[in-house]
């Protein structure tokens, strides 16, 4: 079995990855910044090693011995100003990449996005191909394009990189919806024109798969994207995702005109524009084929919070 280093562990991705790696046999010691996070990680299985994720030689020395470098850890407040998204999505990349460096450590699998491809278009059919927007006017999608371009162009004979990309990732504890949940249940959540647009989403087993997959199988210096291979209504999705909280369907809509007043980028991006993506690539490199599907992961979520016997959405 192997062993892997991981920041961004006591995050909602991050904790799926430490359960899945412990549960697959491997060793995992995972970068944290408070007894809190250590605390999580412990819980998990996971060795916590206390560090600041922009200083490499806080946490180098943990890493040595790995086999894989996982990078989760990003600055995921939306509204955060540039100053704080680069202080994490980017210093903290560097660092990271640093560390893995200099504890020798053969691959680094970095947790991207597709939002470092949003500059205001929506993303229809994209591959791989399409460009990253570090000119992005949203300064997550910006400093996250920066981030994977780092490392990118960090892949080397001594340390090979790959990027991940999953989309609007979504499952048990999710960090996303359960925030969306709380803003419908304070009345505070609206569609922006009706929402019912095409979109991809990634359970956050998929994720994890993904990052397993890149690790094992993954192409030096190239980026993969991963989603659930199951396109939705956003609408119709996230009206599912509200149901099975047991929380009322949000009714209020806005114009754009309105939600571009009210709400910033690229978080209004998310709600009012078609994203799709093509994983053909992560198909034909890393053998990439969903673990879960919606039904089935929509069910444990109804479960989970006593829902079980909701009926079917008619999609709002």
């Amino acid at each position: 079995m192997a062993r892997a280093f991981v920041t961004g562990g006591s995050g909602f991705i991050g904790r799926a990855l430490l359960r899945r790696l412990i549960a697959d046999g491997h060793s995992v010691s995972a970068l944290v910044r408070s007894d809190e996070a250590a605390a999580v990680v412990a819980a998990l299985g996971a060795d916590p090693a206390m560090g600041v994720l922009a200083d490499a030689s806080t946490y180098a020395t943990a890493a040595s011995g790995c086999d894989v470098f996982f990078h989760l850890a990003a600055q995921t407040d939306l509204a955060a100003d540039r100053a704080a998204h680069v202080a994490v999505t980017v210093n903290g990349t560097k660092a990271a990449l640093s560390a893995a460096r200099s504890a020798s450590v053969p691959i680094f699998v970095h947790c991207g996005t597709e939002a470092a491809l949003l500059a205001g278009d929506p993303l229809v059919e994209v591959d791989e191909t399409a460009p990253l927007r570090p000119d992005s006017p949203a300064h997550y999608s910006a400093t996250k394009a920066v981030a994977e371009q780092m490392v990118l162009d960090a892949d080397s004979p001594s340390l090979r990189t790959t990027v991940v990309r999953p989309r609007f990732v979504w499952g048990p504890e999710s960090n996303l919806i359960g925030a969306l949940v709380e803003l419908a249940r304070a009345g505070k959540f609206a569609w922006v024109e009706s929402s019912h647009v095409t979109t991809d989403v990634t359970h956050v087993d998929n994720a994890v798969e993904g990052h397993l997959l890149a690790w094992y199988h993954g192409i030096g210096g190239q980026a993969y994207f991963i989603t659930d291979d199951e396109r939705a209504d956003l609408r119709v999705f996230l009206t599912e995702q509200f149901e099975a909280y047991g929380v009322e369907v949000p009714a209020a809509d806005l114009t754009r005109e309105e939600a571009a007043s009210l709400i910033d980028v690229p978080f209004r991006w998310f709600f009012s524009q078609e994203c799709t993506l093509v994983i053909d690539k992560a198909k034909a490199q890393l053998g990439y084929v969903p673990v879960r599907h919606r039904n089935e992961a929509l069910a444990e979520l109804r479960r989970i919070h006593g829902i079980e016997e909701a009926g079917a959405t008619s999609g709002a």
